[in-house]
């Protein structure tokens, strides 16, 4: 232990910890009676009984990551009022992946008895390889999202308190595995709320210090107009061109309805009435934390007036505003904000990557061999896959690999690339079929790689605009040369047609 650390710091953290790890025992405790039913629905989606608030929140939560806190807040700080025109796009996310999906996802999951969306998926292309494929590829990225996080929760703690890296990734890396290991899906979606609700705690506090060390509102904004008058322009001077908006619209709004860890909050929520609930609840929170706390990071331009080298980059920026401005004893309470929002994402993220090894290759597997896993051997398998997940990504991060904000939009990218158009075709168009889908999913998540790893781009566009456009233009031809699907699963899917679905 570090003994220059920030002890006051320190202990509101360990507290938090303690009751997140509560309450996954908490909830593992009242499951328990429920486990003998049918301990996969407890389990992996909390028996389709989340309430509107709650589906609001762990959507929320699940959406924000500790980039969303740090390197996004980081980048305003540096560019000005145009990364928040940019980043304005997040507030519909909430609102469209569960007024797109959510109804839907959840009616087809009640049909099918399904409990992630590679069962969606396998229902409606009737493929084992492609569901497989599709678990795959959640992991794979899903692993590369929560080592980012890790690692960015890790460096941020070490950077507040003044205690070790390794220190702030045992700390809350073993909570976060611990607490989703035991209580599973319920115990992530509650977790998540009270991530979401310090989330907001977080960026109140911190832009009521910042107001005060900078003399006020009116005061910061005078001063940044007139030393950086080009922070207040759309393009920022040339630091946002016009490349930057879309290709963030596309990666960090529309594209997100996409994303598994989104979509199967659809197959979890209890009723209609709580649907819509939370996507009004979602909507606002959303809008409220990035606004919030990217205008924070405009403002704190008036409180850390230096150079950007000489805070060491932008993912530094909000550690230093928070204790530049912050009093000591209060600066525990600031960093579980961002601190939430990393453990949250870890834990939504790991358990549907142990759900897409469980669920979606161990036991469809078992079904097929006519075999029927007991529940407790269903228990110690799901919460070991979901210990060994957590506890990979964490070794990973022991050695934190560099370009944290890179790496996590390089994950958002191929999940995009991968799932957006074979979930939204799939589901809302009669004529796609599995080799559109099995030539989407591969085809553009190659296609992404590659342009990933050799820095490719066409018109400075993210490779994300090479993906989705390789993905779709795979799904149309696997579509035109496939065979069409089997009508009885289409009935399934559009008992009314392609007017009414």
């Amino acid at each position: 232990m570090n003994n220059g650390g920030n002890l006051a710091a320190l202990l509101p953290l360990l507290v938090f910890m303690a009751v997140m790890v509560g309450i996954g025992f908490y909830v593992r405790q009242v499951q328990a009676r429920g486990f003998a039913k049918n301990f996969v629905q407890q389990y992996f989606i909390g028996n389709h009984d989340l309430g509107g608030f709650v589906l609001a929140m762990t959507t929320v939560a699940t959406y924000s990551s500790v980039s969303s806190f740090v390197g996004g807040p980081g980048m305003a700080w540096q560019i000005g009022f145009g990364w928040i025109y940019m980043a304005v796009v997040q507030v519909t996310a909430i609102f469209l992946v569960l007024g797109i999906f959510g109804k839907r996802v959840a009616l087809l999951s009640r049909k099918f008895d399904a409990v992630t969306v590679v069962d969606i998926i396998r229902e409606r292309f009737q493929s084992d390889g492609l569901a497989s494929l599709a678990a795959f590829i959640i992991v794979l990225f899903f692993c590369a999202t929560m080592t980012a996080q890790f690692v960015g929760g890790a460096k941020l703690f070490a950077a507040v308190t003044g205690y070790s890296y390794e220190m702030g990734l045992l700390l809350f890396g073993l909570a976060v595995v611990v607490y989703t290991t035991v209580g599973g899906f319920r115990a992530v979606a509650i977790t998540d709320t009270c991530c979401a609700l310090m989330m907001m705690v977080g960026i109140v506090l911190l832009l009521y210090y910042v107001l005060a060390a900078g003399g006020g509102y009116t005061n910061l904004m005078a001063n940044l107009h007139s030393s950086h008058p080009e922070m207040f322009e759309p393009f920022s001077s040339g630091h946002m061109p016009a490349g930057l908006y879309l290709t963030q619209w596309i990666l960090v709004g529309i594209c997100t309805i996409a994303l598994p860890q989104s979509v199967v909050r659809g197959i979890s929520y209890k009723d209609t009435a709580s649907l819509h609930r939370a996507m009004l609840i979602g909507t606002v929170v959303v809008g409220f934390m990035n606004i919030g706390i990217n205008f924070t990071g405009i403002l704190a331009h008036g409180v850390l007036t230096g150079d950007l080298a000489s805070y060491g980059g932008v993912d530094n920026i909000i550690p230093k505003t928070i204790v530049t401005v912050m009093p000591p004893a209060l600066v525990g309470l600031a960093i579980i904000g961002p601190l939430a929002a990393s453990i949250s994402t870890i834990s939504g993220l790991l358990i549907v990557a142990s759900s897409a090894i469980i669920k979606d290759v161990y036991l469809h597997h078992a079904h097929k061999q006519g075999k029927e896993p007991g529940t407790k051997q269903l228990r110690l398998l799901s919460m070991a896959a979901t210990a060994v997940i957590g506890v990979i990504v964490f070794v990973i991060a022991l050695t934190p690999p560099s370009l944290i904000w890179i790496i996590n939009m390089f994950a958002f990218g191929g999940l995009e690339t991968a799932f957006f158009w074979m979930l939204l075709l799939g589901l809302f168009w009669r004529k796609a079929n599995k080799l559109g889908a099995i030539l989407s999913m591969s085809g553009g998540t190659i296609v992404y790689c590659l342009t990933q790893g050799m820095g490719f781009k066409v018109m400075g566009l993210h490779q994300i605009t090479i993906g989705i456009t390789a993905s779709l233009l795979f799904f149309l031809l696997g579509t035109y040369l496939g065979k069409p699907q089997d009508e009885r699963v289409l009935a399934e899917f559009f008992p009314y047609g392609d007017d009414k679905e």
